[in-house]
Order: structure tokens, then C-alpha cells, then sequence
């Protein structure tokens, strides 16, 4: 059977204005290799042109004024069209609105913000008068991550655009707007692609795993393994083993006949892991549309499966907290 093709992450754009740098990601995602779409492109003002924009060019719009709405009622209305969308991620696009932590938080780590100066530096407004007025030799661009606080998450990319003299903050906001179009794409595509990077997959397993109680993790079969510490293994994570390409988390079943039925159900997600027997299930973990509550589900009763009963108590005894 030929591998399945990753599908292209979709992506909610979210504009108060002209929307340039959604239109640049607009334009990017048309690439042929772009591993995103735009899906959705939002706005709280009707008068934005970007909106216009989508709508000639075919893409999903969603129009809210904010004014006389409470401000997490209109999060919450626009929570509720991205994840309508079917939306993964959402780029922020010159969104002038300070979203609540309720907002930032159901996209932890899956929204991003352009912002035009070389973060830490100047965060909020005017950011090209503060670089000049400071004497800066360069004034530029950030993309990062959204946090509740403003413009503080982690940065994962910055270009630097010299200011030269004579320089207005018009003249400086002219160029890093190039700068700007140029690597908020490059940015988004980093983002959406680690769902396939084995480092990254890795890292979110590991990160599930080592919260169950009393978990180590070691190497065995040239894999990242975990067991309970001194007793047995119940997960491994499968990094083209053998040449098979694939990645993958490994996690105790009951038999065969639920390996069958896993595997009948999607033969592109499950498959029956080489020399681990009928009480294992191989679950693909790079396909670009991995559940994640779905992976810890798993680890969690493969730990179930090998855990001493004075654990398992102890878990349930959390549980019915």
C-alpha cells in the first residue's frame, strides 16, 4: 500500500486591518510543497480589507465587531468559528486585540504573532520610533509563540532590517514589512511540520510518559523505551526501525483479535510492530494529525497493563478526585 501523503495542517489567519501578512500567507500556502492552508480568515472589523481579500480569493471569512461585547464573549465566538473551521493552528496577522488567557490558552502552542522589532525589545506599540530614537543599528522582525503575557512567548524566528540614516519610523516600517512577509511563512511552515519531526514526536511522548507514576525511561531495541522503575516496559518509540520509515509509539494491547480490529479500522495508523508479538500495536505518530489526549489515553493503560497494583490504586484513588 503507498504511504499516505501528510495532510497540510489548516490555519485560521486572524486580521484587524489590510491583512498583508495574511495575504503573504495566503500566497505562500499556494507552493506546491507549503505544508499548510489557510482555512479561515477572522476578523473583529468589518471594514477590514483583508476580508475582502479572502473573499476574492476563495477562502472561508468570519466577521465579529467587538464593540459592546464582552471581551471573552467575543474570544469565546471566536474560538468557536476557528475550531469550525477546522483550523489547527491560528496566525495572528495584525489582530489589535489583546486576546484573553482563556483564548491563548486552547491554542497553547499551536498560535503564533508577527511582531515588528527584535523581541525583547520593545514589546506593544511604536516599536520603529523607540529602535531609531535609541540609536539602534537595526530596527526588524519577530514571530512567536502566544502567551497571555504580551508579547513574551518563545521567539522561533527574527529577522534584523538595518535602519539607515535618515530613517522615519515610516521609511524603517516599509522595509521590516518586507522582512515581515518573508518570514512568517517560513515560521508557520516550521511550526506545522514539527507534527512529523521524530525529535519533536519524541519529546511529546517522552513528556506524557514521565508523568505517570514511577516511570524511567532507558534505551532497549535501539529505542526510547518506558517501564515502571525495576519492572516491566510498556511503551517504546519506534524511529524508523529497521529502515521501516516510519515513527511511532508502541503501547501493550490485549491481543490479537483487538490488534486486528485496530488495524482493519486504519491500516494507515496501526500496524502490527516486528518482533513484539500480538500483545503490541504500533501507532503512527507521523501522519500530521495525531490525537494527542489519544496518545496519553494509551500510555496511560499500557502503564495500566504492567503497573503494580499499589500504583494502580493510587491512581484510581487520584482519580475519583
Amino acid at each position: 500500500m503507498p504511504e499516505r501523503a501528510p495532510a497540510r495542517s489548516k490555519v485560521a489567519a486572524l486580521i484587524s486591518g489590510s491583512g498583508t501578512n495574511m495575504a503573504a500567507l495566503l500566497y505562500a500556502s499556494r507552493a506546491e510543497d507549503c505544508p499548510y492552508e489557510i482555512v479561515l480568515v477572522a476578523s473583529n472589523n468589518p471594514a477590514a480589507g483583508g476580508i475582502r481579500l479572502a473573499e476574492a480569493e476563495g477562502v472561508a471569512t468570519f466577521v465579529l465587531p467587538h464593540k459592546g461585547m464582552d471581551r471573552a464573549d467575543h474570544d469565546a465566538a471566536m474560538h468557536e468559528a476557528i475550531r469550525a473551521s477546522g483550523a489547527e493552528y491560528v496566525a495572528l496577522a495584525g489582530y489589535m486585540r489583546i486576546l484573553t488567557s482563556e483564548f491563548v490558552a486552547k491554542w497553547e502552542g499551536r498560535m503564533l504573532n508577527i511582531h515588528p522589532s527584535l523581541l525583547p525589545k520593545y514589546k506593544g506599540l511604536h516599536t520603529h520610533e523607540q529602535a531609531i530614537a535609541n540609536g539602534d543599528s537595526h530596527g526588524g522582525v519577530s514571530i512567536h509563540l502566544v502567551t497571555a503575557e504580551l508579547d513574551d512567548g518563545p521567539v522561533l524566528g527574527q529577522t534584523p532590517v538595518a535602519i539607515v540614516p535618515g530613517d522615519t519610523a515610516e521609511t524603517l516600517a516599509a522595509r521590516v514589512l518586507i522582512a515581515e512577509h518573508q518570514l512568517y511563512s517560513r515560521m508557520l511552515a516550521k511550526l506545522v511540520t514539527q507534527a512529523s519531526d521524530p525529535e519533536h514526536l519524541v519529546t511529546r511522548v517522552r513528556t506524557r510518559a514521565i508523568e505517570l507514576p514511577e516511570v524511567d525511561e532507558v534505551t532497549s531495541h535501539g529505542m526510547p523505551c518506558f517501564g515502571i522503575v525495576n519492572g516491566k516496559k510498556f511503551a517504546y518509540i519506534s524511529r524508523d526501525h529497521h529502515g521501516d520509515g516510519k515513527t511511532a509509539l508502541l503501547v501493550k494491547i490485549s491481543g490479537l483479535d483487538e490488534q486486528a480490529m485496530l488495524i482493519e479500522q486504519d491500516a494507515d495508523r496501526y500496524y502490527r510492530p516486528a518482533y513484539f508479538g500480538d500483545g503490541w500495536i504500533g501507532i503512527r505518530l507521523d501522519l500530521g494529525d495525531t490525537d494527542w489526549d489519544a496518545v496519553s489515553d494509551w500510555l496511560a493503560r499500557s502503564w495500566r497493563s504492567v503497573a503494580p497494583k499499589r500504583l494502580t490504586s493510587l491512581m484510581d484513588a487520584a482519580d475519583a478526585f
